[in-house]
């Protein structure tokens, strides 16, 4: 049926009209909302507010603007709505048994950020970027990326996704946020302004090798084989010299490789030893990590992701063991 067709029925109230002519773009609008929230989780309700939002409201679609920019209209608008009212997750204390960490460089702000499955990245670039668009497509679902977002006020965060991010017109930017273009493009200026005084730890850094490429797989088995054989030595040698960890919704920071290594001496220190499986997650390798227990079990305790500049680790970030689930990871592993 033509998308005509589709339009008439879907406003008659056809659901299965609706439902196809939604389906191209639900994997962009579920990375939109995670762009804008931080958080898998909040974007996900966000998403499906979006939805329902649209099919109630869908005997209103004109026409005027695409269904896409419609749609793109209502999920902005909804996770504007979220970051005023949501109740994000507190930081949590330190909670690793047996270890006391060494004194952190600093305490993150965004406790609430959570990793994006890159399986959920299929189809979530069908639409051709605009010309407004800034930043290239790996870069812009980046944990580096997402996290310096996260620090915008809500307008300006919107703003700057649509132009830079998206390649909204300023036109179109206006009218989503009911703004005057002049209005949204002081926003996206202040906005720029505010990245460039603050930029992301991974900002100036040699580009990582391409995904799933000969030299990705190269550095990601060393740093498999260091970290499940808790050889520091190796680990270390993989590390740039400014390397960063966190370890949200845990505040903690540590930047710079002394003080990571410190960090990862007294994790191996503890007789703590690891499995790990891989995944991915924000365009970046990431891994399930499991404590070897003395049941001969191996039980879930996180998601490792790495952030690579050159043929080095630059970043890693860790997140608790709910997160395994969305990574179709187990809670356990059986004995090696």
């Amino acid at each position: 049926m033509s998308m005509a067709g589709l339009i008439e029925k879907a406003r008659a109230g056809d659901g299965e009209a609706f439902r196809e002519l939604i389906a191209p773009h639900r994997r962009e609008l579920q990375l939109h909302c995670y762009r804008m929230l931080g958080s898998f989780q909040d974007a996900e309700d966000a998403l499906q507010d979006t939805l329902l939002s649209a099919w109630q409201g869908f005997h209103g679609f004109e026409g005027r603007a695409s269904l896409r920019t419609w749609l793109y209209r209502i999920a902005t608008n909804r996770c504007l709505n979220a970051r005023r009212t949501a109740s994000r997750r507190p930081a949590k204390a330190w909670d690793i048994p047996g270890v006391e960490p060494p004194e952190p460089t600093g305490l993150g702000e965004v406790v609430w950020l959570e990793p994006f499955p890159d399986s959920l990245l299929d189809g979530a670039f069908n639409a051709a970027l605009g010309p407004d668009a800034l930043y290239e497509r790996t870069e812009s679902i980046s944990l580096a990326f997402v996290t310096a977002m996260q620090v915008l006020p809500p307008r300006q965060l919107a703003v700057l996704i649509l132009r830079d991010v998206l390649g909204f017109g300023a036109k179109e930017v206006a009218e989503m946020l009911d703004s005057t273009v002049e209005s949204a493009n002081s926003a996206l200026k202040r906005a720029r302004a505010a990245l460039q005084r603050r930029p992301p730890p991974s900002a100036g850094r040699k580009p990582p090798p391409a995904a799933h490429s000969a030299r990705e797989r190269a550095i990601v088995a060393k740093f498999v084989g260091a970290y499940e054989a808790a050889d520091l030595d190796t680990l270390v040698t993989l590390l740039t010299d400014d390397v960063f960890i966190s370890m949200p919704p845990m505040p903690l920071e540590y930047q710079g490789r002394d003080l990571v290594a410190r960090f990862c001496a007294g994790i191996f220190g503890a007789e703590r030893r690891f499995d790990l499986v891989a995944t991915r997650a924000n365009g970046q390798p990431a891994f399930g990590a499991y404590l070897r227990g003395s049941d001969g079990i191996s039980h879930g305790i996180g998601l490792i992701v790495l952030t690579l500049s050159g043929d080095r680790i630059c970043a890693m970030t860790r997140f608790e063991n709910s997160v395994l689930s969305w990574f179709d990871l187990p809670r356990t592993l059986p004995g090696r």
